[in-house]
Parts: C-alpha cells; sequence; structure tokens
C-alpha cells in the first residue's frame, strides 16, 4: 500500500520538474531578445544619418526642424556629397510650407541653388520652381501682375536654358497660363477705353497686346476692335492689315465673316487662311479642358488665383520679357537732343506702350510735309504754326503707337521738333516741315476727344527738357 502511494507521489514530483523546466525554457525564448546588428558604416558617415533625418522630419511636414538639420549638414560637412542635395531640400521646404514669406525665401534658396550649382542636372528644377514659387502667388487678371510677370520671367529663362529638359513640356504650357492672365488683364483695360470711345488709350494696349500674346482666348477680338478704332479714326489702310490678320491668323474665329467683308469693302484683297494656324486652332477645340459647370462658378469668387482654363494647349508662348520702357526721355541726337516718346495708355500705367516704323503708311497734309527717314507716317499737319512762348526747339526722333503691317512701327524726323509748353496730348509733338516755315503736328493715329487725362495733358512735353 505504501508503495502505491509512494509510486503516485514520485510521479507527481516528475511531472512537476518536468513542468518547471518547461517554463524555464519558454521563459528564455521569449523574454531574451537578439540585439539587432549595428548598420554597416552608420557610424562613418553622419552626414548622411543627419541628411535622412532631415529628410524624414520634411516627409512629415516637421519644416523647421528639417530645415535646422539640413543647415547644420551644410554647415559642418562642407565637403559633403549630400551638400548640393541638402541645399535644394531647404528651398523645397519652403515651397512645400507654403505662404507669402515662406514662397518667398524658397525663390531665394532656389536662386542660390542655380549660382552655387549652375551645371547640375537639378538646376533647371530649380529653375522650374522659382515659376512655379511666383505661379502660385498670382492675382487675377484685375489685380496686381507683379506675381505673373516675375513667374513668366522665371519660365521664359527656363524655356530658353533648358530646351532638352523633360520639365520643358510643363513649364511652357505653365508660360501658357501666365501669359492668358497678362493678356486678359490688358484686355479688359482696353475695352473699357475701347467702349468710352477713348480711341488712343484703347489702341496702345491692344497694338502691344496682339503682338506679344497671339496665343490669347480672345487675341481675334483685340485685332478686330483694333482694326475698328483704325476704321473709325479714318485710316481704313491700317484696320484693313488688322482685319486681314484675323482672316489668315485665326480662321476658326466667329469674326472671321465680318472681317472679310470688311476687307471687301475697303477693296482690299482677301487672304487664304494660315494652315499652321488652321491646326492649331482645330487643336485647340478638341483639347481637354476642366469643365466650366453653374454650379462651381460662385466658388471662383472665392478662389484667389486666376482662371486659367481657357489659356491656350498649343503653340509657342512669347519668350522675349515684357518692354518696360514706358516713359519719356532726352537722349543724344544728331542736332542737340532727341525725344523719345512711348505712349502708355493711362490709369494704370505701363504696359501700353506701342512704337511705328517708317514703312507703308500713308500721310496726309495740308501745308507742307513732315519730312521723315523713311516712307511718311500718318501726320496732320497744319501750316505756319509757330512755337508758344517758354518752349524750345530740339532736334528729335519721334516714337508714336501707330500699328503697321507688323505691328508697330517708328517714325523719325530730320528736321527738328518743338515741344510745347502746355496743352499737348501725351505723345505729341510738333515737328518741322520740309517746306520754309511750315510745321506739322504728330500725333497717335487713334485720336479721341475723350482721351485719358493725365498730367502729361496739362505739362506737355516741357517737363522733360531740362
Amino acid at each position: 500500500m505504501n508503495n502505491g502511494n509512494n509510486g503516485r507521489h514520485n510521479r507527481s514530483l516528475l511531472w512537476l520538474a518536468v513542468s518547471f523546466a518547461a517554463t524555464l525554457a519558454l521563459s528564455g525564448c521569449f523574454g531574451h531578445k537578439k540585439a539587432a546588428a549595428p548598420a554597416t558604416g552608420a557610424s562613418a558617415e553622419p552626414d548622411k544619418v543627419l541628411f535622412d533625418n532631415a529628410m524624414n522630419d520634411i516627409k512629415h511636414d516637421r519644416y523647421d526642424e528639417g530645415r535646422l538639420a539640413m543647415q547644420t549638414l551644410i554647415n559642418t560637412y562642407p565637403d559633403s556629397e549630400y551638400l548640393a542635395k541638402a541645399k535644394l531640400a531647404v528651398a523645397d521646404a519652403y515651397y512645400k510650407e507654403g505662404g507669402t514669406s515662406a514662397l518667398t525665401q524658397a525663390v531665394a534658396e532656389y536662386q542660390d541653388f542655380i549660382t552655387f550649382f549652375p551645371f547640375l542636372d537639378e538646376a533647371a528644377y530649380a529653375q522650374v520652381q522659382i515659376g512655379m514659387a511666383h505661379y502660385k502667388r498670382m492675382e487675377k487678371p484685375d489685380r496686381d501682375r507683379d506675381e505673373a510677370l516675375e513667374a513668366e520671367g522665371a519660365f521664359q529663362t527656363f524655356l530658353q536654358k533648358y530646351p532638352s529638359s523633360p520639365l520643358y513640356k510643363d513649364a511652357q504650357q505653365r508660360l501658357r497660363d501666365v501669359q492668358e492672365v497678362l493678356a486678359d488683364g490688358e484686355f479688359r483695360i482696353a475695352s473699357f477705353y475701347y467702349l468710352r470711345k477713348a480711341n488712343r488709350a484703347s489702341a496702345a494696349r491692344l497694338a502691344e497686346l496682339v503682338e506679344r500674346y497671339p496665343l490669347y482666348s480672345e487675341a481675334d477680338h483685340a485685332n478686330f476692335m483694333l482694326a475698328t478704332i483704325y476704321e473709325r479714326t479714318e485710316h481704313s489702310d491700317i484696320a484693313a492689315q488688322y482685319y486681314a490678320r484675323i482672316v489668315k491668323n485665326y480662321p476658326l474665329s466667329p469674326l472671321v465673316a465680318d472681317s472679310k467683308a470688311k476687307l471687301v469693302k475697303f477693296g482690299t484683297p482677301v487672304p487664304q487662311p494660315d494652315p499652321t494656324a488652321m491646326a492649331r486652332m482645330q487643336a485647340e477645340q478638341q483639347a481637354p479642358r476642366p469643365s466650366n459647370r453653374l454650379v462651381m462658378r460662385p466658388l471662383g469668387a472665392l478662389k484667389s488665383g486666376p482662371d486659367v482654363r481657357m489659356a491656350a494647349r498649343t503653340g509657342e508662348p512669347t519668350l522675349t520679357p515684357e518692354n518696360s520702357g514706358n516713359t519719356e526721355t532726352l537722349v543724344p541726337g544728331a542736332s542737340g537732343s532727341t525725344i523719345v516718346g512711348v505712349a502708355t495708355a493711362g490709369g494704370s500705367g505701363g504696359s501700353g506702350s506701342a512704337t511705328v516704323s517708317a514703312d507703308t503708311v500713308p500721310a496726309t497734309s495740308s501745308a507742307g510735309s513732315a519730312s521723315t527717314s523713311g516712307t511718311t507716317a500718318p501726320v496732320d499737319s497744319t501750316a505756319g504754326s509757330a512755337a508758344p512762348a517758354g518752349s524750345e526747339t530740339v532736334g528729335a526722333s519721334i516714337v508714336q503707337p501707330v500699328a503697321g503691317s507688323e505691328g508697330t512701327q517708328a517714325v523719325s524726323t530730320t528736321g527738328t521738333a518743338t515741344a510745347a509748353a502746355a496743352g499737348t496730348a501725351p505723345g505729341d509733338a510738333t515737328q518741322a516741315g520740309s517746306g520754309s516755315g511750315d510745321t506739322a503736328t504728330a500725333a497717335a493715329p487713334p485720336s479721341s476727344s475723350t482721351g485719358e487725362s493725365t498730367s502729361k495733358k496739362k505739362k506737355g512735353l516741357k517737363k522733360l527738357i531740362p
């Protein structure tokens, strides 16, 4: 009996011993983890560790921490292979952060990158990003245009410097968008003056617009308005050139029929449509564009940026910068000083300058004719007009806003010009005629009694003469 009890007792002890041993074994397996092997070369490349950590911060929107780490890398390891990447990453961090101040700083950082690393492939990317930073801050057409002009210049620089870049097409489309906004702003101002019969103010802006932005969605209407201005100021030959341009360069425009009728009325040959222009307009009609649903239109008023849905999708945008010369200046001439008058479209100053070349523009004169270096320009002249008291006579070369066959044309007089002391409209000057004692007053052809009111009308050109 005792032997049976002892046997059971021994088996219980054995079971407990086995259980305890198993427990110890399991606790040993799960309680102690094997240490991971250190990364190969991690201690030998602290700049890489710093760069990776900074990129991780930027990726998770910790821009300040990321930029601080990148700047530490730049200052501590000037010979690091990650130096250029760190410099570009700082600029990208500012760009991704957004906001006026951050985008301004991004532009400065991208420009610094191009200055220090002009031959790297990333320089092209930095140039595009400069344009995009200005693009994101671009205002609507009826507001400040400074950011749009900066974006235009940045994209033009990129397209000229990096024609083989894979970013070329994207930058080209962005430039078309920007130029659509700039052209639309000029067109709105020109339309304002056009409806009020302020011919000179409207023509100055329209002439600049149609030459500079031929891809503008309303370029055909701008040409038609300009032709109408010359027609109602009795310069039918110049008007016919703009009507012909609509027929040739905008063959699918709804204004083609009226333009052809005008050409027939003037007895001018009707040109054939340009095949390249026809193909471009057909491609524009088939190009996909964002929807313009009625339900979404009220939300457009809440959007700070411009609407570029109607911007061209094909064609080469203008790659020349805008001419900012919009004031009269005195420069040395053949026989004294030279007056160079650049017509401005008044109001908000500036971009409506237009010049006229001495080509095929007719001249009208009642007594004597203005002597020019080429063919004569359209001049309204009067006989025997004397220079008013207080005026000064100088040898002059006068630039006027008269549109010709290739846009704007320049007239250079070979005689003398008298600038009136008062009562002279902007861009006007008195020219000495070829006849003895005859004088001719040269004015911008699309004249109007309801022109813009500026200080130039009160002071004339006397203020330019010391």
